[in-house]
């Protein structure tokens, strides 16, 4: 298996997922629906997969969500008071002590427990009350890929099985949206050639896709070694936004939305009076005319559940990007596919 194969499985992945597993996720959404608020562990790309647990969970069924920092659990050992509290740990491998402490001292105060986890044999999953197996088989690759999109599946099943306000809807539909993304698989490529010069960028996204944000950008710096920073439009406009000048990069998530104008007002203030060169993912044409390399997202997609589909033309574009700079996706450096944190 490849970085490149890993990408194009998720379809599969997905599919798989959501012909079973359901009784993990009903008592997740069982203790979610009792829960006062949310206390959600990861690292690294699992804490972007909560970053949009944080947007689901809170929108759609009400649920306070607050990321731990884990050090204070595992080095200052000084954990606060979880009354209350639903404690998630959400970690592709479960076997990063920091979050493996979180879920172990939520448990010992007597709260609920969950570990989304890719590894049912982990020190996580052996912490936590309810397990729920993301399914994407083994990830070879140390770039995560499938698994992230399989811990966003986990997330927005708890939260569907939950209930709450407005309805959701779209999940059986996911793997039909990301092959059809897939397909664009070489005009991506060619887009990614025109940035191999890059060293910097920013990359834009709001609400749901804040998280696939901060996941494209992490992607552009442990692959290509971009020193990508992302950023909500909200946050950009207050200082960042400083940095761009006549070609500089600004890659924007855009699907449509509750924050699509917002998103597309930085975008046309990008393009008219910054002059960057535009990388937008999107499904409104609006926005897409503006780019200078468009990625079209298939129409339909509800806008909770556009992240699972969003972050597939940017893991290609990271892939083909990287190449593009002479280096080798599936050994980069200074990195492995394990990081046990303290």
């Amino acid at each position: 298996m490849t970085l490149h194969s890993e990408i194009h499985e998720q379809p599969d992945v997905i599919e798989r997922a959501l012909q079973g597993g359901d009784e993990p996720i009903r008592r997740a959404a069982a203790a979610l629906r009792k829960a006062a608020y949310t206390v959600i562990a990861a690292r690294g790309t699992s804490d972007n997969a909560a970053r949009y647990a944080k947007y689901v969970w809170e929108a759609h069924n009400r649920i306070p969500v607050s990321l731990a920092a884990p050090s204070v659990f595992s080095v200052y050992r000084t954990p606060p008071n979880l009354h209350g509290a639903l404690v998630v740990g959400l970690s592709q491998s479960g076997r990063s002590p920091d979050i493996v402490a979180v879920v172990a001292e939520g448990a010992r105060q007597g709260c609920p427990t969950v570990a989304v986890t890719n590894d049912l044999d982990s020190p996580l999953a052996r912490a936590a009350g309810v397990v729920v197996d993301i399914g994407a088989g083994a990830e070879a690759a140390v770039a995560a890929t499938k698994t992230y999109t399989g811990e966003l599946l986990a997330i927005a099943r708890i939260s569907a099985a939950a209930g709450g306000e407005p309805p959701v809807d779209g999940l059986d539909r996911l793997p039909d949206w990301i092959r059809a993304v897939l397909a664009l698989d070489g005009p991506i490529l060619a887009a990614a050639q025109r940035y191999r010069d890059a060293e910097r960028c920013v990359v834009l996204g709001r609400g749901y896709n804040y998280a696939t944000a901060f996941e494209w950008s992490l992607k552009l710096k442990e692959l290509a070694y971009v020193a990508a920073e992302p950023y909500s439009p909200a946050d950009f406009r207050h200082g960042p936004i400083a940095l761009v000048a006549d070609g500089f990069p600004a890659l924007a998530v855009a699907p449509s939305g509750a924050v699509f104008e917002d998103m597309l007002d930085l975008i046309v203030r990008l393009k008219s009076r910054h002059r960057a060169r535009l990388v937008v993912i999107s499904d409104e044409p609006r926005a897409l005319a503006l780019a200078d390399d468009p990625i079209p997202l298939p129409r339909g997609i509800p806008e909770w559940l556009s992240p699972l589909v969003a972050i597939v033309p940017a893991q290609l574009f990271c892939f083909h990007l990287t190449r593009a700079k002479g280096h080798d996706p599936d050994n980069p450096r200074s990195i492995q596919k394990v990081t046990l944190t303290q």
